[in-house]
């Protein structure tokens, strides 16, 4: 099996790579200005050069950033070049070399309106930029015979925990005092998507006809205000002004505007019975992004903004943490 992967220099894709190496598979990376140039030949070329069997597309709007959502409303034209033309690109790549693609997409293609978690047959209906762009990639991808898209909850990981970084800080300029938003979604792990998504392709390689759309998310979906209660604890056995609010700290639920949307649940019901894919915790990956945050960061292109804490004793670090 060899990989042709686009967007690997997303958080995702980054964590998909150091999975590829570790298990001695073979892969190609696609340049980023193929796509930005729109260079068919210089596509078709990588293509017949490389042979790959699969063609992978990871790309996404601002894929380090966790604020990406917001930040589309105002970069429109270049959310629409990445997550529509970029996707469409690269299907019909696809589809002339008569390789299966799989491509990454976003819960955001719903309106949140829904109360339990989405599923497959769910009627799509994004209320931002960044959802429908998102939409139109999927669109493109849907033509070919031979595609998997994959959607997924609320990113996070050592790479992308720009959000993560801003309720710690908050917490701390405000004495204990925070705001979150009143909405419900599913936190899931880069590292957990790159192990889905390699799943996925191993059984691509087995010929499993198996194409269509899928989600996946973490296990245990979360309210923010829940999920930042458990930021908050992971964040105190590193910081001793955190650990200060533990007993103490007072959230404020505050409404959610358009883009974000109530509820971004998804239900992995079928990705489970088609693939035997298990949803898998996302706490481990929380504690070990919280550790990255505060040895210094690890998201591509910037540090993190934290001021570094006084480490507290293994004894407060537990009381902490339970």
């Amino acid at each position: 099996m060899k990989l042709l992967i686009a967007g690997a220099e997303a958080p995702t894709g980054l964590e998909l790579q150091d999975l590829l190496r570790k298990q001695g598979l073979d892969f190609v990376l696609l340049p980023d200005k193929l796509l930005l140039t729109a260079d068919k030949t210089g596509l078709d070329r990588l293509v017949n050069t490389s042979r790959p069997d699969q063609l992978i597309n990871l790309h996404t709007f601002e894929p380090g950033s966790q604020l990406a959502l917001q930040h589309a409303e105002s970069g429109r034209q270049e959310c629409a070049s990445i997550q529509r033309d970029h996707a469409a690109l690269l299907a019909n790549l696809s589809e002339h070399h008569e390789i299966p693609m799989l491509h990454l997409s976003s819960c955001y293609v719903f309106d949140g309106e829904k109360r339990l978690g989405y599923n497959e047959q769910d009627e799509t209906h994004p209320v931002g930029v960044f959802g429908t762009t998102a939409l139109q990639g999927e669109l493109a991808v849907q033509k070919l015979a031979q595609h998997v898209i994959l959607r997924i909850g609320w990113p996070f990981g050592r790479r992308q925990h720009d959000v993560i970084e801003n309720w710690i800080r908050s917490c701390k300029q405000h004495k204990g005092n925070l705001q979150v938003l009143q909405r419900r979604f599913s936190p899931t792990p880069n590292e957990d998507v790159a192990r889905v998504v390699l799943a996925i392709c191993r059984q691509l390689d087995c010929d499993a006809n198996v194409w269509g759309t899928y989600h996946y998310c973490g296990l245990e979906t979360k309210k923010e205000i829940e999920f930042v209660q458990q930021v908050l604890k992971y964040a105190s056995q590193h910081d001793e002004q955190i650990y200060q609010f533990l007993d103490n700290f007072t959230m404020t639920e505050e409404p959610i505007d358009a883009p974000e949307i109530s509820n971004s649940t998804l239900s992995s019901k079928k990705i489970f019975d088609t693939f035997g894919i298990k949803q898998r915790s996302w706490h481990g990956s929380l504690q070990s992004t919280i550790k990255t945050i505060y040895q210094g960061g690890d998201r591509s292109g910037s540090d993190s903004q934290l001021n570094t804490p006084t480490k507290l004793s293994d004894s407060v670090g537990s009381r902490g943490l339970h």
